[in-house]
């Protein structure tokens, strides 16, 4: 797990290639998980809905999905609404991941503008949640995005990113 700061030096990236030594020879399944608003202070926001964990616990869940599926992982966190559609596109330009995970946080339920950047890349998009949205207020039961996700994993906590990620291997 490699993290570093972006180019703008607003969020926050790790990596990880699955296999015994820490790299992957051969071109697999390449997962970038995306995670928005607020992700970064897990453990410390609303523990009583996010639950305890932090945000590196959220980076070691998907790292150890993406092992057991000898998978690589790239793990992203933005504050940034414009940072995240700026990766969206890098996804369309470079053509290096095969599927996105993403937890667009806030803007799931406000962000017309991330919704259009997930067409771009034509690769499975997997969105992810925490918490059960349904289950909240009335304003998180609407999502831009998972009309355009192949699936919706919502209510198992961080866990549901490892399932995100084994899932999103199985569709590229």
């Amino acid at each position: 797990m490699i993290p570093r700061a972006d180019a703008h030096g607003v969020g926050q990236v790790s990596q990880f290639r699955g296999s015994e030594d820490g790299y992957c020879d051969r071109m697999g399944a390449r997962i970038l998980v995306l995670n928005g608003p607020n992700l970064n202070m897990l453990g410390v926001r609303q523990p009583q809905v996010y639950g305890e964990n932090s945000y590196t616990d959220v980076i070691d869940v998907c790292r150890r999905a993406a092992v057991a599926r000898d998978a690589e992982v790239e793990v992203r966190q933005t504050n940034d609404e414009a940072e995240l559609i700026g990766w969206i596109h890098d996804v369309a330009r470079e053509k290096k991941f095969t599927a996105i995970v993403i937890n667009p946080a806030a803007w799931t339920h406000t962000s017309v503008a991330v919704a259009d950047a997930l067409v771009i890349p034509e690769v499975p998009i997997i969105e992810v949640h925490i918490s059960n949205v349904h289950a909240r207020e009335v304003f998180r039961h609407h999502s831009y995005v998972s009309p355009i996700a192949a699936g919706v994993i919502a209510g198992f906590g961080i866990a549901g990113y490892g399932y995100a990620v084994d899932r999103a291997v199985d569709l590229s």
